[in-house]
């Protein structure tokens, strides 16, 4: 068989990682120098990088982060209270193995969200499946999705996920229905999935957000008793940053 019927072939099979490194390998005459173990070791080993970065990416593109975050760009220092041992342990993603929780709790502009998008890209990168959702429009949507019928549907999907994140927790007041929501999604994923919240307020003050006791008293108990906590400190990374680039302009 040519060497171009073969790499169509594998084209047609979608063995795209294969096809290229085949290809390359003819270009490049590195066959010649391979035995036939060596060619369909490289071969395979080429298709299995090429099926692990399409599956990040699409893990990625289906997350749909806030922001494109990673570990490596994070400040750490005592004046954020960020430990960078205790981050990278979260990073290794043991928590979601273990259905574990981590809530991310500072004031505005520490890096809350920063951090909950580069914990959750370290679990794409690791084959988990995750979701970003702002937590105000997720219930807004939710609440819209119980009208036309697609609401099971939806938090079906959102069960399913290795790893959820709901972000800004406790800017807005919480309604009755969208009470019954947030339980209803942390049911699902007690002791079975792992969940990171992020919010501007102490977990303390999050029983007067829920504004009603029983419906608060059941969140917590499967949120908050099997979560890790982060409470940032510091000012304003978003107003630092600014001051930066006024500085050098």
């Amino acid at each position: 068989m040519e060497t171009t019927q073969i790499t169509e072939r594998m084209k047609q099979m979608k063995l795209f990682g294969m096809q290229r490194y085949y290809q390359s390998s003819l270009d490049a005459k590195h066959h010649m120098n391979y035995t036939a173990d060596e060619l369909l070791t490289a071969l395979i080993e080429a298709e299995w990088d090429e099926r692990q970065t399409r599956k990040i990416d699409r893990l990625m593109r289906t997350a749909r982060f806030r922001y494109k975050a990673s570990i490596e760009e994070i400040t750490f220092n005592e004046q954020r209270n960020m430990d960078k041992n205790y981050i990278l342990r979260f990073a290794e993603c043991d928590f979601i193995k273990q259905r574990q929780n981590i809530i991310i709790t500072g004031s505005t502009g520490v890096g809350k969200s920063y951090l909950a998008c580069a914990l959750g890209h370290q679990a794409c990168f690791k084959g988990y499946r995750v979701m970003y959702f702002n937590i105000a429009k997720i219930l807004a949507r939710l609440k819209m999705q119980k009208a036309d019928g697609s609401y099971i549907k939806e938090m079906a999907k959102i069960e399913r996920q290795d790893l959820v994140i709901l972000d800004d927790f406790g800017l807005q007041p919480i309604d009755s229905q969208s009470r019954m929501i947030f339980l209803e999604m942390m049911e699902d994923r007690y002791d079975i999935r792992s969940t990171i919240v992020t919010s501007q307020l102490p977990v303390s003050a999050w029983h007067e957000v829920i504004n009603e006791k029983t419906i608060a008293d059941a969140i917590l108990d499967r949120l908050v008793h099997s979560s890790h906590r982060i409470d940032l400190k510091g000012e304003s990374m978003r107003k630092k940053r600014k001051n930066i680039k006024m500085e050098t302009n």
